[in-house]
């Protein structure tokens, strides 16, 4: 189960890559903005999420290098699911859970069925291509079931959307602390799919019926954002203030190298949205610090809730965000007091603690000689070098090269991986390569943290484990 969850997260996130460009485009373009009525187009994107979801869990569950066929696979399962409860009872909306469920039962007609092998005459419909027609025909049945039983699941799920809601504060506490703390295991794109895409309904002036944190705020919700508006908190200030207090607390020969990194890591929280960089420099080293991180993100959302403030984003908790949705908050500028009081309270606290326990985060690290294996050129890798053919040879090398290789993939700030053997993985040579970390999942699933120029590494391992 533990498998299957981190690779549905992993799976979730491929879909998410079309909101930012989407989300900025739909809210510059807004009425209240620049007025461009063609770019609101834009927001086609968040309307047919369930197809995105969809044909993104096929094509990311699917044990295939080539993704097209997996791709058409989840599409026509949302298809016909779609159209079928249309037909059957037009009030029923499965909405993401449509588009998961669809995900699923395409990966799995194409796992199941993509070696098929037909009599001469149907030859041509056989193999990779079989799992096409097997879907038509499983989607119709699975259609009818559903529309008998979604109108039940539909009452409980508005039954766990308005007890979260319910909870106020505490339900957007717990939301924020999972969010962060099921970060490192991929899990939290699970979680997020529901509250961004899902939870709640709105009616928007033209009549249309939006669900979600993200879509509800964007059109104009008044009750939308909540869930939303503490993220803003951990990654404008939360996360540079963690920087900020490892560079401090690093010894002093290794301060300047130490801010450098950190510096790199907070400019990536503050204008990408992406924390990762700085999170996995403390989060494998001391649990005990990743733990007060996550519980901090969860009581930014809950004092913001509490102080009545409301702002939402189209892609994440960014500065850039925060300035194209302040217009669609509520007592938006007090975020940024909130920030800096949260800010104080993150770098107290893990300056604190990181020097009072002496716990050996990066620049804190006991003096020791490279191995003799070590080449010179890997001395002098850091995050932000530009040696990504380099670094994605020794990463090929370090994990056992292409034999112990069984598939590989990446996500927004890291590698992931699957081999025969996570044991002969040399950690402390990936590291050496400038990577941020390595997590052993268990003895077949290993990610390594690069940061936001993965994709670049991505495309030369690839090159690599291609030749």
């Amino acid at each position: 189960m533990r498998h299957f969850m981190q690779n549905l997260g992993k799976a979730m996130l491929l879909p998410i890559v079309a909101l930012p460009a989407a989300g900025i485009l739909f809210r510059i373009s807004a009425e209240d903005l620049l007025d461009w009525p063609l770019v609101q187009a834009a927001g086609a994107i968040f309307n047919n999420i369930d197809i995105l979801i969809a044909i993104g869990i096929a094509m990311g569950l699917a044990k295939t290098k080539d993704r097209g066929i997996p791709a058409l696979t989840g599409y026509l399962a949302i298809s016909i699911l779609s159209e079928g409860l249309s037909i059957m009872n037009p009030d029923l909306d499965m909405s993401v859970f449509g588009g998961v469920l669809s995900g699923l039962i395409a990966a799995f007609i194409y796992n199941r069925f993509k070696d098929t092998r037909l009599p001469n005459m149907f030859s041509f419909f056989g193999g990779e291509k079989f799992p096409i027609t097997m879907i038509i025909v499983t989607m119709i049945p699975v259609t009818g079931i559903s529309a008998l039983l979604w109108p039940y699941a539909q009452q409980g799920i508005d039954s766990l959307a308005q007890g979260l809601a319910g909870l106020g504060a505490l339900g957007i506490f717990i939301f924020g602390f999972l969010n962060r703390f099921l970060l490192p295991f991929g899990l939290h794109h699970v979680l997020n799919t529901y509250i961004y895409f899902g939870l709640g309904s709105y009616e928007t002036e033209s009549g249309e019926i939006v669900t979600g944190e993200i879509t509800r705020f964007l059109n104009g919700d008044p009750t939308a954002g909540y869930f939303l508006g503490g993220f803003f908190v951990v990654m404008i200030f939360g996360v540079p203030a963690i920087a900020l207090a490892i560079t401090k607390a690093a010894k002093k020969k290794k301060k300047e190298e130490t801010k450098a990194l950190m510096s790199s890591g907070t400019l990536t929280s503050i204008v990408a949205g992406l924390t990762e960089p700085v999170e996995f420099t403390f989060l494998f080293t001391s649990p005990l610090l990743y733990f007060i991180h996550s519980v901090y993100a969860g009581l930014a959302g809950a004092t913001l809730y509490l102080l009545d403030i409301r702002i939402g984003f189209s892609w994440g908790g960014s500065v850039i965000d925060y300035a194209l949705n302040l217009g669609l908050s509520d007592r938006g500028l007090l975020l940024i007091a909130v920030g800096l009081v949260f800010g104080v309270l993150y770098y107290i606290t893990f300056y604190t603690i990181i020097v009072k326990k002496n716990i050996k985060l990066v620049g804190r690290e006991d003096d020791r000689e490279f191995s003799e294996e070590r080449e010179d050129k890997e001395k002098e890798l850091e995050l932000s070098h530009g040696h990504y053919e380099y670094m994605a040879k020794k990463l090929l090398q370090n994990i056992g090269g292409k034999d112990n290789l069984v598939d590989y993939e990446n996500c927004m700030t890291r590698l992931r991986l699957v081999v025969k053997d996570a044991t002969i993985v040399d950690e402390e040579k990936i590291k050496q390569t400038g990577a941020h970390g390595v997590v052993k999942i268990d003895d077949e699933h290993v990610q390594i943290v690069i940061g936001p120029e993965v994709s670049n590494v991505f495309q030369e391992f690839k090159k690599h484990v291609e030749q």
